[in-house]
């Protein structure tokens, strides 16, 4: 079966994974209830959901929060 192409993962092994509560811990001022309500609107970080449970890829995490950077003006 040489024309058969392998299937590539698309996490890498050695991902960090967070739970829901983990996650809202790591962002300043989140909670459990408004991570599920962005989930629900298809916003805030990106999710993974293998099996009932949410779960979040910490580096995902981090670079939605860096994302979300303010400039700001120096006087």
């Amino acid at each position: 079966m040489s024309n058969v192409t392998p299937i590539k993962k698309t996490v890498p092994a050695d991902a960090v994974w967070l739970s829901e509560e983990e996650t809202a811990a790591r962002i300043p001022g989140m909670t459990v209830n408004n991570l599920k309500a962005l989930r629900a609107k298809r916003q805030g970080p990106p999710f993974y959901k293998p099996t009932r449970a949410a779960v979040y890829k910490q580096s995902e995490v981090d670079a939605w929060v860096d994302a979300h950077r303010v400039e700001t003006v120096q006087q």
